[in-house]
Protein backbone atom coordinates (compact mmCIF):
# COMPACT_ATOMS: atom_id res chain seq x y z
CA UNK A 1 0.00 0.00 0.00
CA UNK A 2 1.39 3.01 -1.38
CA UNK A 3 -0.27 5.81 0.66
CA UNK A 4 -0.41 3.33 3.97
CA UNK A 5 -1.01 6.05 6.59
CA UNK A 6 -1.01 9.15 4.43
CA UNK A 7 -3.81 11.52 4.31
CA UNK A 8 -4.98 13.31 0.65
CA UNK A 9 -7.11 16.24 0.21
CA UNK A 10 -8.45 16.13 -3.33
CA UNK A 11 -10.40 19.65 -4.43
CA UNK A 12 -13.27 19.25 -6.76
CA UNK A 13 -13.56 15.20 -6.10
CA UNK A 14 -17.04 14.59 -6.10
CA UNK A 15 -17.10 13.58 -9.59
CA UNK A 16 -15.49 13.15 -12.71
CA UNK A 17 -11.39 12.72 -12.74
CA UNK A 18 -11.45 14.17 -8.66
CA UNK A 19 -13.26 11.38 -7.39
CA UNK A 20 -11.58 9.11 -10.14
CA UNK A 21 -8.40 10.49 -8.45
CA UNK A 22 -9.85 9.90 -4.64
CA UNK A 23 -10.68 5.89 -5.64
CA UNK A 24 -7.31 5.40 -6.80
CA UNK A 25 -5.83 6.78 -3.93
CA UNK A 26 -7.98 5.02 -1.53
CA UNK A 27 -7.31 1.81 -3.41
CA UNK A 28 -3.89 2.49 -2.71
CA UNK A 29 -3.95 2.68 1.09
CA UNK A 30 -4.58 6.66 1.63
CA UNK A 31 -7.56 7.97 3.70
CA UNK A 32 -9.29 10.44 1.53
CA UNK A 33 -10.62 14.40 2.37
CA UNK A 34 -13.77 14.71 -0.63
CA UNK A 35 -14.20 18.05 -0.98
CA UNK A 36 -17.55 19.51 -3.18
CA UNK A 37 -17.94 23.28 -3.57
CA UNK A 38 -21.93 23.85 -3.29
CA UNK A 39 -25.26 21.72 -1.70
CA UNK A 40 -26.16 20.34 -5.28
CA UNK A 41 -22.69 18.08 -5.28
CA UNK A 42 -23.09 16.84 -1.84
CA UNK A 43 -24.89 13.34 -3.05
CA UNK A 44 -22.10 13.05 -5.52
CA UNK A 45 -19.63 13.67 -3.03
CA UNK A 46 -21.26 11.16 -0.14
CA UNK A 47 -21.25 8.67 -3.24
CA UNK A 48 -17.28 9.17 -3.02
CA UNK A 49 -17.37 8.62 0.04
CA UNK A 50 -19.35 5.33 0.42
CA UNK A 51 -17.22 4.00 -2.24
CA UNK A 52 -14.12 4.75 -0.63
CA UNK A 53 -14.89 3.32 2.63
CA UNK A 54 -16.00 0.52 1.09
CA UNK A 55 -11.95 -0.22 0.20
CA UNK A 56 -11.31 -0.08 4.02
CA UNK A 57 -9.69 3.61 4.24
CA UNK A 58 -11.61 6.61 5.71
CA UNK A 59 -12.77 9.80 3.96
CA UNK A 60 -14.83 12.68 4.82
CA UNK A 61 -16.82 15.12 2.97
CA UNK A 62 -16.38 18.76 3.21
CA UNK A 63 -17.83 21.49 1.69
CA UNK A 64 -15.97 24.53 0.14
CA UNK A 65 -15.61 26.78 -2.29
CA UNK A 66 -11.94 26.42 -3.15
CA UNK A 67 -11.93 30.54 -5.48
CA UNK A 68 -12.69 31.99 -1.71
CA UNK A 69 -9.33 31.65 0.31
CA UNK A 70 -11.36 31.71 3.73
CA UNK A 71 -12.93 28.53 2.51
CA UNK A 72 -10.37 27.41 1.37
CA UNK A 73 -8.26 27.82 4.57
CA UNK A 74 -11.07 25.98 6.31
CA UNK A 75 -11.07 23.01 4.39
CA UNK A 76 -7.64 22.53 4.74
CA UNK A 77 -8.04 23.14 8.13
CA UNK A 78 -11.08 20.63 8.81
CA UNK A 79 -8.84 18.01 6.86
CA UNK A 80 -6.39 18.40 9.25
CA UNK A 81 -8.37 18.57 12.15
CA UNK A 82 -10.16 15.05 10.66
CA UNK A 83 -6.62 12.97 10.04
CA UNK A 84 -3.96 15.21 11.93
CA UNK A 85 -1.93 16.02 8.79
CA UNK A 86 -2.43 16.28 5.08
CA UNK A 87 0.68 14.52 3.01
CA UNK A 88 -0.91 15.00 -0.53
CA UNK A 89 -3.22 17.93 -2.20
CA UNK A 90 -4.72 17.36 -5.34
CA UNK A 91 -5.75 20.57 -6.89
CA UNK A 92 -8.64 19.61 -9.70
CA UNK A 93 -11.31 21.42 -9.15
CA UNK A 94 -12.27 23.59 -12.32
CA UNK A 95 -15.16 25.19 -14.40
CA UNK A 96 -15.46 26.33 -18.13
CA UNK A 97 -17.58 29.11 -19.29
CA UNK A 98 -16.64 29.22 -22.85
CA UNK A 99 -17.01 31.30 -25.80
CA UNK A 100 -15.25 33.37 -28.56
CA UNK A 101 -13.41 36.17 -27.19
CA UNK A 102 -15.49 39.05 -28.11
CA UNK A 103 -18.63 37.43 -26.72
CA UNK A 104 -17.21 36.45 -23.45
CA UNK A 105 -18.43 37.97 -20.73
CA UNK A 106 -16.65 39.52 -17.83
CA UNK A 107 -18.10 37.56 -15.46
CA UNK A 108 -17.13 34.12 -17.37
CA UNK A 109 -13.70 35.02 -17.12
CA UNK A 110 -13.49 36.21 -13.38
CA UNK A 111 -15.63 33.35 -12.71
CA UNK A 112 -13.04 30.63 -15.01
CA UNK A 113 -9.93 32.55 -13.38
CA UNK A 114 -11.24 32.25 -9.50
CA UNK A 115 -12.13 28.51 -9.67
CA UNK A 116 -8.75 26.82 -12.38
CA UNK A 117 -6.28 29.47 -10.46
CA UNK A 118 -6.98 31.46 -7.61
CA UNK A 119 -8.76 28.17 -6.29
CA UNK A 120 -4.88 26.55 -6.77
CA UNK A 121 -2.97 29.36 -4.90
CA UNK A 122 -5.78 29.33 -1.99
CA UNK A 123 -5.52 25.82 -1.80
CA UNK A 124 -1.70 25.53 -2.05
CA UNK A 125 -1.16 28.32 0.21
CA UNK A 126 -2.96 26.88 3.03
CA UNK A 127 -1.94 23.35 2.77
CA UNK A 128 1.62 24.48 2.68
CA UNK A 129 1.66 25.86 6.13
CA UNK A 130 1.19 22.25 7.59
CA UNK A 131 3.47 20.65 4.85
CA UNK A 132 6.64 22.86 5.67
CA UNK A 133 5.96 21.98 9.32
CA UNK A 134 6.24 18.59 8.40
CA UNK A 135 8.97 18.81 5.89
CA UNK A 136 7.23 16.66 3.27
CA UNK A 137 4.12 16.61 0.77
CA UNK A 138 3.05 16.42 -2.56
CA UNK A 139 1.40 19.10 -4.91
CA UNK A 140 -0.27 17.72 -8.22
CA UNK A 141 -2.17 20.53 -10.38
CA UNK A 142 -4.34 19.29 -12.78
CA UNK A 143 -3.83 21.98 -15.55
CA UNK A 144 -4.66 21.05 -19.45
CA UNK A 145 -3.30 20.51 -23.03
CA UNK A 146 -5.06 23.50 -22.99
CA UNK A 147 -2.91 25.66 -21.15
CA UNK A 148 -0.21 24.50 -22.98
CA UNK A 149 -1.77 24.78 -26.80
CA UNK A 150 -4.39 27.47 -26.70
CA UNK A 151 -8.01 26.56 -27.72
CA UNK A 152 -10.64 28.72 -29.95
CA UNK A 153 -13.27 29.97 -27.11
CA UNK A 154 -11.37 29.03 -24.30
CA UNK A 155 -9.09 31.93 -24.05
CA UNK A 156 -9.95 32.08 -20.05
CA UNK A 157 -9.88 28.48 -19.61
CA UNK A 158 -6.81 28.36 -21.42
CA UNK A 159 -5.29 31.45 -19.79
CA UNK A 160 -6.17 29.72 -16.21
CA UNK A 161 -4.42 26.07 -16.83
CA UNK A 162 -1.16 28.05 -18.66
CA UNK A 163 -1.25 30.10 -14.90
CA UNK A 164 -1.53 26.87 -13.16
CA UNK A 165 1.58 25.46 -15.00
CA UNK A 166 3.50 28.71 -14.24
CA UNK A 167 2.50 28.30 -10.36
CA UNK A 168 3.17 24.99 -10.24
CA UNK A 169 7.06 25.91 -11.55
CA UNK A 170 7.23 28.39 -8.97
CA UNK A 171 6.01 26.66 -6.01
CA UNK A 172 8.01 23.64 -7.12
CA UNK A 173 11.37 25.54 -6.62
CA UNK A 174 9.81 27.39 -3.37
CA UNK A 175 9.21 24.91 -1.51
CA UNK A 176 11.94 21.88 -2.66
CA UNK A 177 14.23 22.86 0.71
CA UNK A 178 11.79 21.21 2.44
CA UNK A 179 10.77 17.87 0.80
CA UNK A 180 7.75 19.48 -0.99
CA UNK A 181 7.20 18.76 -4.75
CA UNK A 182 5.08 20.15 -6.85
CA UNK A 183 4.23 18.85 -10.65
CA UNK A 184 1.22 19.15 -12.78
CA UNK A 185 -0.54 16.85 -15.54
CA UNK A 186 -2.30 18.18 -18.16
CA UNK A 187 -5.10 15.67 -19.52
CA UNK A 188 -5.86 15.96 -23.17
CA UNK A 189 -9.11 14.76 -24.38
CA UNK A 190 -10.73 12.49 -21.25
CA UNK A 191 -14.45 10.96 -21.50
CA UNK A 192 -16.36 13.02 -18.67
CA UNK A 193 -18.89 15.38 -17.84
CA UNK A 194 -16.83 18.09 -19.63
CA UNK A 195 -16.94 16.33 -22.72
CA UNK A 196 -19.90 14.61 -23.08
CA UNK A 197 -21.71 17.74 -23.85
CA UNK A 198 -19.10 18.12 -26.96
CA UNK A 199 -21.28 17.75 -30.52
CA UNK A 200 -20.12 14.58 -32.36
CA UNK A 201 -18.37 16.48 -34.99
CA UNK A 202 -16.14 18.13 -32.38
CA UNK A 203 -15.39 14.68 -30.94
CA UNK A 204 -14.28 13.15 -34.37
CA UNK A 205 -12.09 16.48 -35.00
CA UNK A 206 -10.65 15.48 -31.83
CA UNK A 207 -10.06 12.17 -31.97
CA UNK A 208 -8.17 12.58 -35.50
CA UNK A 209 -5.88 14.63 -33.69
CA UNK A 210 -4.50 12.04 -31.18
CA UNK A 211 -2.22 9.49 -32.89
CA UNK A 212 -3.42 6.40 -30.40
CA UNK A 213 -7.37 7.01 -31.65
CA UNK A 214 -8.93 6.94 -28.89
CA UNK A 215 -9.47 9.29 -25.98
CA UNK A 216 -7.99 8.81 -22.86
CA UNK A 217 -10.51 7.53 -19.52
CA UNK A 218 -10.63 9.41 -15.79
CA UNK A 219 -8.36 6.28 -14.51
CA UNK A 220 -5.62 7.12 -16.86
CA UNK A 221 -5.39 10.74 -15.00
CA UNK A 222 -5.76 9.08 -12.10
CA UNK A 223 -2.99 6.66 -12.33
CA UNK A 224 -0.19 9.48 -13.17
CA UNK A 225 -1.53 11.62 -10.33
CA UNK A 226 -1.19 8.74 -7.96
CA UNK A 227 2.49 8.04 -9.47
CA UNK A 228 3.61 11.69 -9.07
CA UNK A 229 2.42 11.48 -5.47
CA UNK A 230 4.08 8.14 -4.22
CA UNK A 231 7.73 7.51 -3.03
CA UNK A 232 8.44 6.49 -6.62
CA UNK A 233 8.37 9.77 -7.77
CA UNK A 234 10.64 11.80 -4.95
CA UNK A 235 12.58 12.79 -7.38
CA UNK A 236 10.38 14.51 -9.92
CA UNK A 237 9.51 18.41 -9.41
CA UNK A 238 8.45 21.00 -11.38
CA UNK A 239 6.97 18.99 -14.41
CA UNK A 240 4.08 19.00 -16.19
CA UNK A 241 3.36 15.84 -18.24
CA UNK A 242 0.85 15.49 -20.79
CA UNK A 243 -2.00 12.88 -20.28
CA UNK A 244 -3.07 13.30 -24.09
CA UNK A 245 -2.32 9.90 -26.09
CA UNK A 246 0.20 11.93 -28.08
CA UNK A 247 -1.93 15.13 -29.01
CA UNK A 248 0.30 17.54 -28.21
CA UNK A 249 3.84 16.57 -28.42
Amino acid sequence: MKFDGKVALITGSSRGIGAETALKLAEEGADIVINYPFESEKDSAEEVVNKIIRTGRKAVMIEADVSVFQEAESLVKKAVEEFGRIDILVNNAGITRDNLLFRMKEEDWDAVINVNLKGVFNCTKAAAKYMLKQKSGKIINVSSVVGIMGNISQANYAASKAGVIGFTRSIAREFASRGITANAVAPGFIESDMTAVLSDKVKNEMLAAIPLQKFGSQRDVANLIAFLASPEADYINGQVINVDGGMVM
